[in-house]
């Protein structure tokens, strides 16, 4: 991607959505970009936990979980695109078969080999599994950004991987110093 004066590669970074944000879909969410180019951006909401356990995941595509944490972890809503889709966001580990290195500890992965070792036991250390994503066309990120409908910070391991999904929202501001309980749900532009 070229960086432009307009934009800058927001790959790796979390998305918070602004108290003021209106769309159920995104409404207090946090959102880990996984790709950011002059062609959009595509991301998965790190702090929606369905009514799904992963071992439901494992079910239904007969593999046998051997680790009963692994198939108790709460499947994520990634986002309102493709939501039947699996996305695996994990810490580097594996030859998956669809992997794409998002950071330095962060891989994306999309094939099912990765489900199957998960269920095996011999899966990443740390993962999230969430099914959709959120995406933007080219330019509809920056537009949104620049109408205060969401705040950017790099996103950390800790957070990804460790901050309970209730808590990563009000987690996220505070790695920019925010509190978001404080702020004001206008946007205003200085």
């Amino acid at each position: 991607m070229q960086v432009t004066r307009e934009t800058t590669c927001l790959t790796g970074h979390l998305l918070i959505a602004m108290p003021a944000m209106a769309d159920p879909n995104f409404a207090r969410s946090v959102t880990y970009l996984c790709e950011h180019t002059e062609q959009g951006a595509l991301g998965i909401i790190i702090n929606r936990p369905m009514d799904m356990a992963l071992g439901e995941v494992f079910r239904q595509l007969a593999l046998e979980p051997v680790v009963p944490a692994v198939a108790e972890q709460p499947v994520l809503r990634g986002g309102p695109v493709q939501t039947e889709r699996g996305f695996v966001l994990h810490e580097p580990a594996g030859p998956w078969d669809s992997t794409v290195e998002v950071s330095d500890f962060v891989h994306l992965t999309t094939s099912q080999d990765i489900l199957a070792a998960m269920a095996r036991g011999a899966g990443p250390g740390r993962a999230l599994m969430a099914l959709g994503y959120a995406g933007w066309a080219a330019g509809q990120l920056e537009m949104e950004i620049g109408a205060n409908a969401w705040l950017s910070v790099p996103a950390t391991a800790a957070l990804l991987f460790e901050t309970p999904f209730e808590a990563r929202w009000a987690a996220a501001a505070g790695l920019l110093g925010i509190n978001l309980a404080t702020m004001s749900p206008e946007a205003g532009h200085a």
